[in-house]
């Protein structure tokens, strides 16, 4: 057996795991029993939020490592799935190292995809729904999927430039806050602060918060207390962006 591909298909796995927003505990147990799986008696993944370190006793004493550096992610659920019923079905059969790794990387290529008309539309309703949920008018829906939009159009854009997180939260933020408060302005009857509650909901990081609580009742409180700073930064950001376009309008026209 090759163990330098053997390590290569373990990080592989566990780096599509990590990528598509899988749990860490999720990670390092996937590495660990597709190696244990191949024969190998010690097997120490360790694995936190944007780095992977795979290590493993390969028969004679040889010890081999790889470390995987993760880049910044969103969360794919149903690469996720894929990656993980995978991962079962190697430890399960065990086939050639060869085959094992076409079947790795033809989930990469057959990633599901969504076009850019959908993805606004998501936005959109993200937003809308969100603000009627909160109690707002249909007129205050409108305007809050308008806000949705535009960050929709505003996030891949400056995605597309690699701008930081943080700073693209911030100015998505500061955008919902002057359109809504323009929105409000010109349209009788529009509640400005229910339009910005629902734009600044596809900002919100909930599902990133929850996986984060979820790693620190598993135990991994390297991983989850770092996740929590993640998300309560993105909180802060949406704050300062909503607060300096509510300042700005008010200095400027008293809105």
């Amino acid at each position: 057996m090759d163990y330098d591909v053997l390590l290569n298909l373990a990080s592989d796995l566990g780096y599509g795991l990590m990528a598509s927003g899988a749990e860490i505990y999720r990670v390092e147990e996937s590495i660990q029993r597709l190696l244990i799986a191949y024969g190998m008696e010690k097997a120490d993944p360790f694995v936190i939020p944007n780095c992977i370190i795979v290590s493993f006793l390969a028969p004679g004493g040889k010890t081999l490592t790889q470390v995987r550096r993760i880049p910044s992610h969103g969360t794919d659920v149903d690469l996720i799935e894929r990656y993980n019923d995978l991962c079962r079905t190697l430890c399960r059969e065990t086939p050639s190292l060869e085959e094992a790794r076409r079947r790795l990387l033809q989930i990469g290529q057959t990633r599901r995809t969504y076009s850019f008309p959908v993805l606004l539309v998501a936005y959109w309703s993200v937003a809308a729904f969100s603000c009627l949920f909160f109690g707002g008018s249909p007129v205050d829906g409108l305007c809050s999927g308008f806000c949705g939009l535009a960050v929709g159009l505003a996030l891949t854009g400056m995605t597309r430039l690699n701008a930081n997180l943080f700073f693209r939260t911030m100015l998505c933020a500061a955008l919902t806050g002057f359109l809504a408060l323009g929105m409000s302005h010109l349209i009788p009857g529009s509640h400005s602060q229910l339009i910005i509650i629902g734009g600044l909901m596809a900002l919100v990081p909930g599902l990133s918060f929850t996986n984060a609580i979820r790693d620190v009742m598993a135990g991994d409180m390297v991983a989850g207390v770092t996740k929590i700073a993640d998300a309560l930064l993105t909180g802060v950001s949406i704050a300062l962006g909503t607060g300096f376009a509510l300042a700005l309008t008010r200095l400027l026209w008293g809105v």
